[in-house]
């Protein structure tokens, strides 16, 4: 058996009007949440709730990267308008942070682009910044859960609404 190559398996997670399914009638809605997560940290949280079968919600899909401080405000707005329904921004504790002051960073941006957003007709709430310590698995899995919950109660985001940005 061959095995694809490497850009045929992402486009398969880039949801498009073209492959979105349509919802069965009277099928409960499931967000899809994009989480940009700090290497060192949330990520080693989120293998620790993995590997010790915590109960988490499948509806996040992990984006690893070195540090939040590295999250660019249109790596949001992109994952937004890709048809994300959320996106969660999970790193160090401020003051833990591997590359000394990334979730500042992280954390000036994301207050920013919270302010913006509603300009552009997207709740704010579609949006966390949370921090997960590397021993704080369950923290993370708790995390997860409660956002998929604060997300499916928001409903699916319209994009085809939203302004051209």
């Amino acid at each position: 058996m061959t095995e694809k190559p490497r850009e045929e398996n992402m486009q398969e997670l880039i949801v498009t009007p073209e492959t979105q399914s349509e919802p069965m009638p009277g099928a409960a809605f499931e967000p899809a949440i994009v989480a940009f997560v700090c290497n060192w940290c949330t990520y080693t949280a989120a293998d620790l709730a993995g590997t010790s079968r915590m109960v988490q919600s499948p509806n996040v899909r992990l984006v690893r990267m070195m540090c939040t401080g590295m999250v660019d405000p249109k790596y949001i707005i992109k994952a937004l308008l890709g048809g994300a329904d959320a996106v969660l921004i999970s790193g160090c504790h401020p003051g833990d942070c591997h590359y000394i002051n990334g979730n500042y960073k992280a954390r000036r941006r994301v207050k920013l682009l919270m302010e913006i957003l509603p300009r552009f007709g997207i709740d704010s709430r579609r949006i966390k910044l949370t921090w997960v310590g590397a021993s704080e698995g369950n923290e993370f899995a708790a995390t997860v859960n409660r956002f998929t919950a604060e997300i499916k109660e928001l409903g699916p985001i319209d994009t085809r609404r939203l302004p051209l940005l």
